[in-house]
């Protein structure tokens, strides 16, 4: 009996393929559920969240009381370092593609600004979600898993 994360008979040859750093936020950008991950009380913490993309900045709404609202309320200078992920692989053939970005988050205060993100974003959780979180990219790296020809 194999494993339920095993494939039967022989998978075909697979390599991983670096994506270069525009693509890589192209392919970002065609999905809507990524994974925040950032730091509390010195542990990392992940947290699955939908985004948009915004003239090259991750978005995501946040609501009072999250701790990632209150980690990027109080962050000095650029924000608080975060690293974001999201992907698209088969789970039958394992094939797609996974980008990481790190970067700095910073709560957005101009209350212009939270209003379009408030349109441009709908929340997936029925709360109330009155924070907008920005991520500026500074590390972008990304695979594409994809199976060799001959």
């Amino acid at each position: 009996m194999l494993p339920h994360n095993a494939e039967p008979g022989s998978p075909g040859l697979r390599v991983s393929v670096e994506l270069d750093s525009d693509e890589a936020l192209r392919l970002l950008g065609s999905v809507s559920l990524g994974r925040i991950v950032f730091t509390q009380h010195a542990l990392p913490t992940i947290r699955p969240v939908n985004h948009v993309l915004d003239a090259g900045h991750i978005v995501i709404r946040t609501h009072d009381g999250a701790a990632l609202t209150t980690r990027t309320r109080q962050a000095d200078g650029p924000g608080v370092v975060v690293a974001y992920e999201a992907d698209a692989i088969d789970p039958d053939t394992h094939l797609g593609w996974s980008v990481v970005v790190t970067g700095y988050a910073r709560l957005v205060t101009d209350p212009r600004e939270v209003a379009r993100y408030q349109t441009l974003l709908r929340p997936w959780l029925h709360r109330t979600m009155d924070h907008a979180v920005l991520i500026h990219p500074d590390l972008i790296t990304g695979v594409r898993l994809t199976e060799t020809v001959g």
